[in-house]
């Protein structure tokens, strides 16, 4: 059901239940006059309150359907708890007064005729089956729209429908020639208005004062536990307004997680929620949190990630009853010595911070990258000479296989060459870097203007004592 459809709904039965309540706060009035029966004069008086208590509920109704703005950004939904909050002081003041009533017609010595006409109790009967079926009515709106305002109404109505069996009951007293029944059923509608006010504003000072609904917390904490990511539930806020939901949630998160990770738990938290409790709107803030697994490395990396900086080749030793960590910081090459001695002094202290003053550190200080670096591609003469001297090395060295793909590029800072081979697949990652490394060197060695070589090993069966065509032929 969209917003739109719940919110005529709710105005429909609304405008519904005050044609309702004016037909039969009429007919008692006009009955209750000519028959002098405080009963039914009482239940005159608890239709006309019921009458302001919906046309409250109408105009409650249509406020609270409108959208948050500058002045109201939780929305108007509160307005029904402040209608249905005076609905209850209109109820216990109309009590008041009939308890006032039938106490004094009921040990005053003054006789007061009452009439048992046929009129009497035709009205009592009709108000009787329009109070059930109007009840009904609302209760179901209500629940289908979550509207506090309308629920008061049906309670007011159902209240209306066993006030009125007792004041039939006391018509038939009274029928039956006993003068001070009608004046006992004012006191049992009086009850009932009591019981109903009590029940109403119970629940509306509970909306109005943020009381968590019943079992919403543990709900929305379960469903939070089985999002896979969640490390621990911080906190869980509920509060109702109208038909929306509030919630507010707080979860650990492993502090080593990058943000677009963070942002995708809360996405599946939220969807989540909602799955269960349509009307929710959520708000998700998360919480760093050690996990007992993380090793030094990762706590390393995390560190240097949370202060912005760039680092590779994180080694950790044991080395007797202490560690010893040493990094490779990256850091902007225009930068001076003291300028990227401080930076590395900082990240230094944050690692002994995080795991201890026995650790030793040591950070090895590298020049960055440069974002874009304008290079062009070089002759094919040139890239058939170093393919011809890659092929060549790799032929020297056991487990390397085809050489391919070679590619240079002549930039300011130096030539830059990249290249695939085809490497023993059964080798490990170790073995595979230390032989592509060794390559590396001896190709920058025979060619100094080459500044960088990066090599990228494929898995393929290296083919022995097999000359390699230039790339010239």
């Amino acid at each position: 059901m969209t917003r739109a459809t719940r919110m005529n709904a709710k105005e429909k039965v609304a405008l519904g239940s005050i044609a309702a309540s004016a037909a039969l706060t009429a007919a008692k009035a006009v009955v209750g006059l000519l028959t002098g029966s405080l009963a039914i004069i009482s239940e005159a008086g608890h239709s006309l309150i019921d009458l302001a208590a919906t046309l409250l509920t109408y105009l409650a109704v249509r406020i609270s359907g409108k959208p948050a703005d500058a002045e109201h950004q939780y929305g108007h939904g509160k307005v029904e708890s402040v209608t249905a909050l005076a609905e209850t002081a209109f109820l216990f003041l109309l009590s008041a007064v009939v308890i006032f009533k039938a106490v004094q017609r009921l040990l005053g010595e003054r006789t007061y005729a009452v009439e048992a006409t046929a009129a009497a109790f035709v009205i009592i009967v009709i108000s009787i089956v329009i109070d059930f079926f109007r009840a009904r009515t609302l209760a179901r709106v209500a629940r289908e729209t979550s509207s506090e305002a309308l629920e008061a109404d049906a309670l007011h109505f159902g209240s209306d429908m066993w006030s009125s069996i007792a004041v039939l009951i006391g018509l038939a007293g009274v029928a039956l020639g006993y003068g001070r029944a009608d004046a006992a059923a004012a006191l049992v509608v009086a009850v009932f208005i009591c019981i109903a006010g009590w029940r109403l504003g119970r629940r509306t000072i509970d909306t109005l004062t943020d009381t968590a609904p019943a079992g919403v917390s543990e709900r929305v904490a379960a469903i939070a536990r089985r999002v896979p990511g969640v490390v621990t539930i911080e906190r869980v806020r509920a509060r109702p307004a109208g038909t929306v939901l509030f919630i507010d949630l707080g979860v650990g998160v492993s502090r080593a997680l990058p943000l677009d990770r963070v942002a995708a738990i809360k996405e599946r938290l939220t969807r989540a929620i909602r799955t269960d409790m349509r009307e929710a709107e959520i708000t998700i803030t998360t919480e760093p949190r050690a996990l007992d697994d993380e090793t030094v490395r990762e706590r390393v990396m995390l560190i240097a990630r949370n202060r912005g900086l760039a680092v590779h080749r994180v080694a950790v030793q044991a080395v007797a009853d202490r560690l010893s960590v040493s990094v490779d910081l990256e850091v902007e090459g225009s930068l001076t010595l003291a300028a990227a001695h401080e930076i590395a002094s900082q990240l230094e202290q944050a690692i002994r911070e995080e795991l201890g003053p026995r650790v030793e550190v040591e950070t090895h200080i590298e020049p960055l990258p440069a974002v874009v670096l304008a290079g062009r591609d070089a002759s094919p003469e040139r890239v058939g000479e170093i393919h011809d001297a890659l092929a060549a090395l790799a032929a020297g060295i056991a487990g390397f296989g085809e050489v391919h793909d070679v590619r240079v590029r002549e930039t300011a800072n130096g030539e830059m060459v990249n290249f695939h081979c085809r490497v023993d697949p059964t080798l490990s990652v170790n073995a595979v870097h230390g032989l592509v490394d060794s390559a590396e060197r001896s190709l920058r060695r025979r060619f100094p203007t080459i500044t960088r070589v990066i090599g990228h090993a494929e898995p393929g069966h290296p083919v022995a004592s097999v000359a390699i065509p230039s790339a010239k032929a």
